[in-house]
Formats: C-alpha cells, sequence, structure tokens
C-alpha cells in the first residue's frame, strides 16, 4: 500500500486522458496541495503542463491554444468558480476531474454552463488526502475538536479525506477503535452501509424495483429500473458491499464500459467496422444499461443522503441505540426535530428510537416531543409514537434489544459512503445475528425457542429456514449471507411476511397496534425456524 503511488496515478491518468499538446493544471487551495507533494514541478513539465493556476485566480489571461486539466475538490464554491469558467472560457478544452463525489445537480450545473460545449470529460479521482510520504497521509486539518466532542464540519471532511484514502487504495477494511475516545468512535462508525439496503430505504425496492420517476431530470428509460442478482452482476457482486467501495466498482464497471463502447462515427465508417459493431450490439446495449442504471441510483442516493442530512440523523441514532445517556439524547433529538431540513419520516425513526430506548426512563421527554413532531406538521398517524412501544417495547419482547452491557458488542456501523458525500447510514448488528449463533452452537434455550411436539434436535443443525412474522429487513439479510459465509457446514435462509424499510415497518406498526384490542397477548415481530 503506497499512498504517494495511488496519488501519482491519478494526475498521471489526468494528463495521459487530455492526450497530446499544451496543457494548464487548474487546482484550487487543496488540491494544489495535493499535486505539490507527490509532484515536483519539473516532473509535470515533462508531461506538457505547462502553466499552474488556481480556480478562483481573477486575472487568468484567454489562452485558447491550452488544454485545461481541472482537478478540484467537489465543494460549493468550486463548482460555482468552474461554473463561471465554462460561460466564458479561456482555455481550448476542458478535462475535469474531482477528488471526491460530485453531486448530480451540479454535473447538470455544469453541463448547462456548457454553452461552447468546451468539456471533454469529467470523472472523479480520489485522491483526497496530502501523501506525506508513502506510508503517511494528512488532511491538513486544524481545530477538528470541541471539547471532546467533534466540530461537525472537520467529521465530515476527515470521513471524506480517510474514505478517499480506502477508495484510492481498494480496501474494504475491517476497522478497530480506541474504547476510550468517543470521537475515534464516532469516525470509526462512518466506514458501513450496504447497498441493497440502503436503497430500500432511500429509494424503497419492490420486487426488485426501483421507482425513479420523480429523480430530478430523469432519463425516461430509467424511470423504473430492476436490480436482480440473477440478470444484473454488478448488482450480484455488490449488494452485500460496504457502500463505499461501491465507488471504487462503479468507476472499474465505467472504465471497462468506455474500452468497449464504439469510439465515435468515425470508427463506423467501414463496412467491417459495421459489421463488428453490429455483431456486438447486444453486449454493448446491455453494459450501457447497466452503467447509466447504477451511476442514476447511486447519484440519486447521494443527493438524498445529503438533502436529508442522515449523517446527523444517523449520529443521533448511534448514541440513542449504543450509549446511555439521557441527558445528551434528549437534547441531540430536540436539536435534530427543529432542524427544518428533517424528513417527516426521519423525525418519526428518532422519537420512536427515544421512545423504545427510554419507555420507563423517570425523567422521560416523549410528551414534549412528541408536541414537538405536531409543530413540524407531522401526520396524525405518523405521530402515533407510542403505537411502537405497544408493538416492540419491553413489556412483548422475548430479550431486550439493548442494554448498557451489550452496547459495545451491537454498536451501529455506519460508512460515510460514496467518496465522501453526507451519506451516513446507520447499520447496526441485529438480534438475528445472536440468536442465529447460539442457534449454531447448540446454546439457543428451550425455554426462548421451544420445540413444536416432543421430538427434539440433538445435533448441531446445518440446514436452517428463519420466518420473520412481521417482515424481515435487508440488514438481517446480511447477517445471514455473513454466517453463511463464515460458518462451514451451515446453510441458511432467511424469509419474512414482508421485506421492510422504515415506511413500511410504519405501516406495519400502525395496522398492528390499531387491532391490538383484539389480541390477549402483544404484537411485534417473531421468528420462526426449522
Amino acid at each position: 500500500m503506497n499512498v504517494t503511488l495511488a496519488v501519482k496515478q491519478y494526475i498521471s491518468k489526468m494528463i495521459e486522458n487530455s492526450g497530446p499538446g499544451m496543457k494548464v493544471l487548474l487546482m484550487d487551495r487543496e488540491t494544489t496541495s495535493i499535486v505539490s507533494v507527490v509532484y515536483t514541478q519539473s516532473e509535470i513539465l515533462q508531461k506538457e503542463v505547462y502553466l499552474f493556476e488556481r480556480i478562483d485566480s481573477q486575472n487568468r489571461d484567454s489562452m485558447k491554444h491550452l488544454k485545461a486539466i481541472c482537478f478540484l475538490r467537489p465543494t460549493k464554491e468550486n463548482v460555482e468558480h468552474l461554473i463561471q469558467e465554462l460561460r466564458r472560457p479561456k482555455y481550448s478544452v476542458y478535462f475535469i476531474y474531482f477528488s471526491n463525489v460530485i453531486s448530480k445537480s451540479e454535473i447538470k450545473a455544469l453541463a448547462e454552463a456548457d454553452e461552447q460545449e468546451v468539456v471533454a470529460e469529467v470523472q472523479e479521482f480520489y485522491g483526497d488526502f496530502i501523501a506525506v510520504n508513502p506510508h503517511l497521509f494528512s488532511l491538513n486539518l486544524q481545530g477538528v475538536s470541541r471539547g471532546r466532542s467533534w466540530e461537525p464540519s472537520m467529521l465530515s471532511r476527515c470521513t471524506q479525506g480517510l474514505t478517499s484514502v480506502l477508495l484510492a487504495l481498494k480496501k474494504c477494511p475491517m476497522i478497530r477503535y480506541q474504547l476510550s475516545s468517543d470521537m475515534s468512535k464516532r469516525l470509526a462508525e462512518s466506514v458501513k452501509w450496504t447497498y441493497q439496503a440502503m436503497v430500500h430505504e432511500l429509494l424503497g425496492l419492490n420486487n426488485n424495483r426501483i421507482d425513479l420517476s420523480r429523480v430530478p431530470g430523469i432519463n425516461k428509460d430509467l424511470r423504473e429500473v430492476v436490480l436482480s442478482a440473477e440478470n444484473d452482476e454488478f448488482y450480484a457482486n455488490n449488494l452485500y458491499l460496504n457502500f463505499g467501495e461501491i465507488g471504487t466498482n462503479i468507476k472499474n464497471l465505467m472504465e471497462d464500459f468506455q474500452k468497449k463502447r464504439p469510439k465515435g462515427q468515425q470508427k463506423l465508417e467501414s463496412i467491417t467496422d459495421m459489421k463488428a459493431f453490429v455483431d456486438n450490439y447486444p453486449q454493448f446495449k446491455k453494459m450501457s444499461g447497466t452503467v447509466s442504471k447504477h451511476v442514476t441510483v447511486v447519484g440519486e442516493l447521494s443527493r438524498l443522503v445529503s438533502e436529508r442530512q442522515l449523517m446527523e440523523v444517523s449520529e443521533v441514532e448511534q448514541e440513542l441505540a449504543c450509549q446511555n445517556d439521557h441527558s445528551s439524547a434528549q437534547q441531540s433529538v430536540r436539536r435534530l426535530l427543529q432542524n427544518p431540513r428533517l424528513s417527516e419520516l426521519d423525525a418519526v425513526r428518532l422519537v420512536m428510537l427515544y421512545a423504545l430506548r427510554y419507555e420507563r426512563h423517570s425523567s422521560s421527554i416523549l410528551p414534549s416531543l412528541m408536541d414537538e413532531l405536531s409543530r413540524k406538521g407531522v401526520s396524525e398517524r405518523h405521530r402515533r409514537v407510542m403505537s411502537v412501544v405497544e408493538y416492540g417495547g419491553k413489556r412483548v419482547r422475548g430479550s431486550d434489544l439493548i442494554t448498557p452491557t451489550d452496547a459495545v458488542a451491537i454498536t451501529k456501523q455506519f460508512f460515510k459512503g460514496l467518496k465522501g458525500v453526507e451519506n451516513v447510514y446507520t447499520q447496526h448488528q441485529p438480534l438475528l445475528h445472536d440468536t442465529l449463533d447460539q442457534l449454531i452452537k447448540g446454546r439457543l434455550k428451550d425455554s426462548q425457542f421451544p420445540y413444536l411436539g416432543p421430538s427434539s434436535l440433538r445435533d448441531r443443525p446445518q440446514d436452517i429456514i428463519v420466518f420473520m412474522i412481521g417482515g424481515a429487513m435487508y440488514e438481517e439479510a446480511l447477517t445471514v449471507y455473513n454466517l453463511n459465509r463464515s460458518t462451514p457446514g451451515v446453510r441458511i435462509v432467511l424469509g419474512g411476511s414482508s421485506i421492510h424499510n422504515t415506511k413500511s415497518f410504519l405501516e406495519e406498526v400502525m395496522s398492528a397496534t390499531s387491532h391490538s384490542s383484539d389480541r390477549p397477548q402483544g404484537s411485534g415481530r417473531h421468528f420462526n425456524r426449522r
């Protein structure tokens, strides 16, 4: 692993892509440092880069004989500078590279500004860190904390930089952190999110279909897309991977596509060229659709995570699930509920988590939080927060989901996802993992899961079918997937009455509790297994 080489390869690729001819390298303050640490000016001069400029410089001359290579962090300021640049281009052609993810809306704004059609390429190259030497990198940040807590913008930037390092090195890590440091814990929590679960939560996955008709500027051919592991090799290989690693894999997918796509009309001038294209067209068409589909889906996920501020929401959910500090939790929930950008579903989910976590706390502020939901205009149906306590509170749970003794063991895992976009989403270790682990080891208590009839299993089970009455989740599917991989000789299948995201789970709760008077016992999700 060599961080210096990783950044140098990105820069070399940028220059190579621009082709022969005299070039200018257009950078911002941070990317200037990133480049200058790994390349000397004389080295870059040998690659026909004769001028180095800042995107925010107001005194640059027009030089139409130069090609511009733009290497910029995807900040709002840089995008605005670039828009102004494209409206009055000073160079003949522009090759644009962002050091981290650029949102779809910003890409659209750049495209609209490119009225003279001077942009030849826009890509994301993940050199968003300073490679001090081959085995040392820095983000050059000062003042990252407030006391013993993160400065919020610094947590975001550190996550972006660290994620960029992982993507540049193509690593999907196992993470350990210093238990006594809350800041290291929070940064560690930025490293896990699976593609399938995220798609379902934010976009809705119905029979492997996603409705993208409401996505701004969506192509008519992509208004509904199918994500099927059977027919989509990319999806099959990525549905259980960390969301951040999706960025690397999509880049590889696009590079593969670019190698195979027709190079332009000039390539179809001969009969031989045309025949070769027609012969290969079915495969080309299928691959083109795969690229467009996944780039669109991931782009929309990134937009929603940013719009709904899910990074901050996830931190509070982590606090509710894994800490036992009521004073801090209630302050965090109150603060988020006062944020006008918080969506109705996210607000309700936060209050429901609080209700479950502190349902018997002597200083519970649940009535006050309910009033806050009302002031936010949350619908009366969704304000029935106590329904979740009736559905899954301590009175009806067979075992507790969260206790002070196992908080670390079930710590939610986060992934500050796609190359630095604010796309963290919580993924905690579900109770199903411990249940299956005990079952596989022959330690699952009969008093908790009795056998039907007089027979019982003497040996440890090899084939296990789990059915969740009330609905399963993709997070639990990930647990089963991991157990199948890590436990030789054991095969597990998971089923459920449905597969939930937040919205469908709330509907399940409302439906279950509206008829609770007919039930002699508590509601809730239950396991059946064979």
